[in-house]
């Protein structure tokens, strides 16, 4: 399962032509990605047919949300939903670097249709395996978690992917999304390494490496026919 990140509208239907499975839209990628406007929600939920999760994201400070925080999360959220998607990617984390469970129940309670990823978030907390085994116990809407393994890249973080995927497979808990730093360079050998379901691609798949240019379609076509 390939994902890539999209911007807009024109990006979501040029990768889904390119043959991607999944997309991941976001807004302000220099900011790590934040949510996109509800214009953009909308235009690219009308554009394809592939499925899309959304970044619900307010700011970029940090993983710890107050209470006006949450509120957008939620109403974000519902806003998606009433758009007519279901996606949605969210990570929130307590002051010690868990996993702010309570944050993500009321994100749940919000519709029993979302289909959550759990967001690089996961790669601040304190201990990944508790972190993920806490995830386990909410799969029903917790589909996967996007990870580097704790690491920069899944480079850096190749062998903690490999006991969380272990630990995945061993649970049937949510599926291990590995992403950060994937490229067509070194993309073969870190899956022959974690033997990942999912791979989700960023500036890897860019002209250049780069946000501001359109997709590289031979990048994109070399990943495809290689899983």
């Amino acid at each position: 399962m390939i994902e890539v990140i999209v911007q807009n509208a024109e990006e979501a239907m040029e990768a889904e032509r390119l043959g991607v499975d999944r997309l991941e839209l976001v807004s302000a990628i220099k900011e790590g990605g934040l949510t996109p406007s509800y214009a953009t929600i909308k235009q690219v939920l009308n554009s394809v047919s592939i499925p899309v999760q959304i970044m619900i994201r307010p700011h970029s400070y940090n993983f710890t949300y107050r209470q006006g925080d949450k509120e957008i999360i939620y109403e974000d959220i519902r806003n998606v939903l009433y758009l007519g998607g279901k996606g949605i990617v969210f990570g929130a984390l307590n002051d010690d670097h868990t996993i702010d469970e309570e944050t993500l129940i009321e994100v749940i309670e919000i519709s029993s249709e979302l289909d959550i990823t759990f967001h690089r978030a996961f790669d601040e907390i304190s201990s990944q395996i508790e972190g993920y085994q806490l995830l386990c116990k909410y799969k029903e809407q917790v589909k996967r978690v996007l990870t580097s393994g704790g690491k920069r890249t899944c480079e850096e973080g190749k062998n903690n992917l490999i006991e969380l995927i272990k630990i995945a497979n061993q649970t049937d808990g949510p599926s291990i999304l590995a992403g950060s730093g994937l490229t067509t360079n070194n993309f073969l050998n870190i899956h022959k390494l974690v033997h990942a379901y999912e791979y989700h691609f960023g500036s890897g798949v860019r002209k250049n490496q780069s946000f501001r240019n359109g997709f590289d379609k031979e990048a994109i076509r070399l990943i495809m026919n290689s899983h």
